[in-house]
């Protein structure tokens, strides 16, 4: 393939997807944990900082986060809505988790890395990676910084994380991810179809923040509180949306300098750090009031991507339910909280 033909996009995906998927099958048959999601993330993550011209799936990676959504709203039973009061304490934690996090995080990237106020700000926050770029921006934040210290977030914890669930708890990443397709009824497929792409699609012409993944579930909650849906979404579907989910992570990476590599990740490397400490703090501190399990515990509490959580919640037989409120609560109040934050930081600039 020359130079010419990577110029066009569908020839880059084409050359991301080939990479993807030998990596993919090559931790198939070293049999290594989750193959679809580190097997497409670590060779992406090797192309792209090799500088090979790898390129994400745009609308098609995003379809592929409306299957967890699904996921998500079809763990939303009734049984679920009983135990939602025996949670209410754990998620009452979250506000004071993400303000230990701003009171850690802002002074470490302002004092320890020098990055300006709104940059600090917006690369300490533990909210979506796009949610967090795009409002950094438009406080006046460095987007690229931003990209770079949420990536290298999400990355470690989704690597990391699975070994320490392994090792600390004796967690297995074995849990049936869902049925196979033919194991399901039509008409169920069916309307996961429908959910997802109502949810989706209705999700963002209202303007709801991560609408690819919040819609959907939503919607499949509704059908699964009404007994339409029994199920999750069939095993084929799960094992995709791993796969673009992992290539999303490692394409992130594509065209570093060795002044970011050297700067930019080697100070998200060092905040993942001070996070997993405050992180297991909250695990123990959760599970000591027997307020939950610590598998559940610590993905509730452990600062990853919404999506990439919920896969590990799916690998390890987690409570989806408790573990993806926590999270809901944490992107909200992140992400409700950016323009005051952006406010202030603007306010502050002018006196």
């Amino acid at each position: 393939m020359n130079n010419s033909l990577l110029q066009i996009p569908s020839a880059r995906r084409f050359l991301t997807l080939a990479i993807a998927g030998f990596g993919a099958g090559l931790f198939w048959m070293l049999s290594l944990p989750l193959p679809f999601l580190f097997g497409p993330m670590a060779a992406c993550l090797i192309a792209a900082l090799a500088h090979l011209p790898v390129k994400g799936f745009g609308q098609v990676s995003v379809a592929a986060r409306t299957i967890l959504g699904v996921a998500v709203g079809a763990s939303i039973t009734p049984d679920l809505l009983r135990e939602l009061p025996q949670i209410a304490l754990s998620v009452a934690l979250v506000p004071v988790f993400i303000t230990l996090i701003g009171m850690v995080g802002v002074p470490f990237f302002r004092r320890v890395w020098g990055f300006d106020a709104p940059t600090a700000y917006y690369a300490a926050m533990p909210g979506g990676l796009q949610d967090m770029v795009v409002f950094g921006a438009e406080a006046g934040a460095n987007p690229r910084t931003l990209s770079l210290i949420h990536a290298t977030r999400v990355l470690l914890i989704v690597t990391l994380a699975p070994a320490f669930l392994t090792f600390a708890y004796g967690a297995e990443l074995t849990n049936p991810i869902g049925a196979p397709a033919v194991e399901l009824p039509l008409q169920e497929l069916a309307l996961m179809v429908a959910a997802a792409l109502i949810g989706w699609k209705g999700g963002e012409r209202l303007g709801l923040f991560g609408a690819s993944i919040l819609g959907p579930m939503i919607v499949t909650a509704c059908l699964s509180l009404a007994g339409f849906i029994h199920y999750r979404p069939p095993a084929e579907a799960i094992l995709a949306a791993q796969f673009f989910i992992g290539c999303g992570i490692g394409v992130h990476f594509l065209g570093i300098t060795w002044g970011e590599l050297t700067r930019v990740v080697l100070a998200g490397v060092a905040y993942v750090l001070l996070l997993a400490v405050l992180a297991a703090a909250f695990t123990a501190f959760v599970t000591m009031l027997g307020l939950g399990h610590p598998v559940e515990a610590f993905l509730a509490f452990a600062p990853g991507g919404q999506a990439e959580m919920t896969v590990l919640a799916i690998v390890t037989g987690a409570d989806l339910g408790f573990v993806i409120t926590h999270h809901l609560t944490r992107i909200v109040l992140v992400i409700v909280g950016a323009p005051v934050a952006a406010a202030l930081i603007a306010r502050r600039r002018l006196d």
